[in-house]
């Protein structure tokens, strides 16, 4: 469970939290509204999460969206899921905190290539987890640990400040009409990706020992842990930090590092940020190469991608997936990939939960040892935040839309081409038995 709930938490912590304020504050210049909307989303992220934990348990199969769409609708829409994870799905996310990780350091270091140091953290990162389960589960475990803690650090050192902003976070006046603003449900938007990863323990279901027992509370508690550190993060920025000073601005955790610890403030969020986002890179390089385990062990066209070491190191789907993060790193076209990618992760999401009631419906008798809290009501609410997310995307970003769908149509293609040759072989087999 320790493992579990630590990558949850390490693949939902990222960039998003150190930068999405200054938007915010930019439309809903209230303390008690700024703190709702990441609490609306917690709680949209935590319905997620419960939702997906009941499928985990009944389908104890790592892979994520892959094998619960294989197994609710049909394995060719499993598989365009899958296609996704594997191929860019987890990949360009990791390339954006690699480069991230190397700005940032550039900001401690400036003599360094960020680019460079980027390179350098994904592979080191990488090369952890290639030398063993063992070593790349303490590193995990040790690497939240340590990004959890100094945010706890942070939040202390800066309620603890003599000068306060003259904010308040209870309701006020207007603040109602914040809470149902179009700003607000686009803010909302942008916050949800922030709360990405809460699904994350699905993903390495078959390396969770008692899945039934573990996947359930691990969720739960890496997505109430986040949660309560996001609000905390917005309360102590503006706590500290003048509205007027972030409204607007990318690196309000940098702005707000300064009014706390001075003028070494910004190193010291540099710091902080780095260590954080070596926890994502790492969940995110733990992740993704299990589904691609997953899809090798059902498709014969991938057979080779579901080999494990000795250990059991998923090696050749962990090289496929850093390679794929060089070529985008050296590139540069990480965040073109995130941008239209986006439809079709939110997507598959939706598809996951709306099988929960699917299931209940078709499979009432299908064993579950977990059961979502609240039902229906759980499901529903993330399905109506994702399907908002989905039109907003649709009708802001049609084109990128447009290109996440295709995207997953090439995934599809390629399902039937390996079912053929599938069939193929197997007439050729019996043929010559024959």
């Amino acid at each position: 469970m320790t493992t579990a709930t630590a990558i949850a938490i390490a693949d939902m912590i990222g960039i998003g939290v150190f930068t999405s304020l200054g938007f915010q504050l930019a439309s809903i210049p209230s303390g008690f509204a700024i703190l709702m909307l990441w609490v609306v989303g917690g709680v949209a992220a935590l319905c997620g999460a419960l939702a997906y934990a009941e499928l985990a348990v009944a389908f104890p199969r790592s892979g994520g969206e892959y094998n619960f769409l294989s197994r609710i609708y049909h394995p060719a829409l499993g598989f365009m899921a899958g296609w996704i994870s594997a191929t860019v799905g987890f990949a360009a996310p990791v390339a954006l905190a690699a480069m991230a990780f190397g700005e940032y350091f550039a900001g401690v270091v400036p003599s360094v290539n960020p680019l460079l140091v980027g390179l350098a953290v994904a592979w080191g990162v990488t090369l952890v987890h290639l030398s063993g389960l063992r070593p790349g589960t303490a590193f995990q475990n040790i690497a939240t640990f340590i990004k959890v803690a100094l945010i706890v650090v942070f939040v202390a050192a800066g309620f603890s400040v003599s000068d306060p902003q003259p904010i308040s976070f209870l309701p006020q006046p207007g603040d109602l009409g914040y809470l149902v603003s179009a700003p607000f449900a686009v803010s909302l938007v942008f916050v949800m990706y922030s709360y990405s990863g809460w699904n994350a323990a699905t993903y390495i279901a078959g390396d969770v020992r008692e899945p039934e027992r573990n996947i359930p509370p691990a969720m739960l508690v890496a997505t109430l842990i986040v949660m309560a550190l996001y609000v905390a993060l917005n309360a102590v920025f503006l706590y500290t930090t003048p509205v007027s000073a972030m409204a607007g601005q990318l690196n309000v955790a940098q702005i707000a590092g300064t009014h706390i610890f001075g003028a070494t403030g910004g190193q010291v969020v540099a710091v902080l940020i780095c260590i954080g986002l070596v926890s994502a890179i790492s969940a995110m390089m733990w992740i993704g190469p299990r589904v691609t385990v997953a899809m090798g062990e059902d498709v014969p066209l991938l057979d080779v991608l579901s080999w494990r070491s000795r250990g059991g190191v998923p090696v050749p789907a962990l090289v496929l997936q850093i390679a794929v993060v060089t070529v985008l790193l050296l590139t540069q076209s990480f965040e073109a990939v995130l941008d239209f990618i986006q439809f079709s992760l939110t997507l598959c999401s939706f598809l996951a939960v709306l099988g929960v009631i699917v299931l209940r419906l078709s499979r009432p008798d299908l064993p579950r040892p977990y059961k979502v809290w609240a039902y229906p009501a759980t499901p529903l609410v993330f399905l109506a935040v994702t399907g908002f997310m989905m039109y907003y995307l649709v009708s802001e970003r049609p084109l990128q839309s447009l290109a996440s769908l295709g995207l997953m149509a090439t995934g599809l293609v390629l399902f039937f081409l390996s079912r053929r040759e599938a069939v193929r072989g197997d007439d050729l087999k019996r043929a010559v038995e024959g």
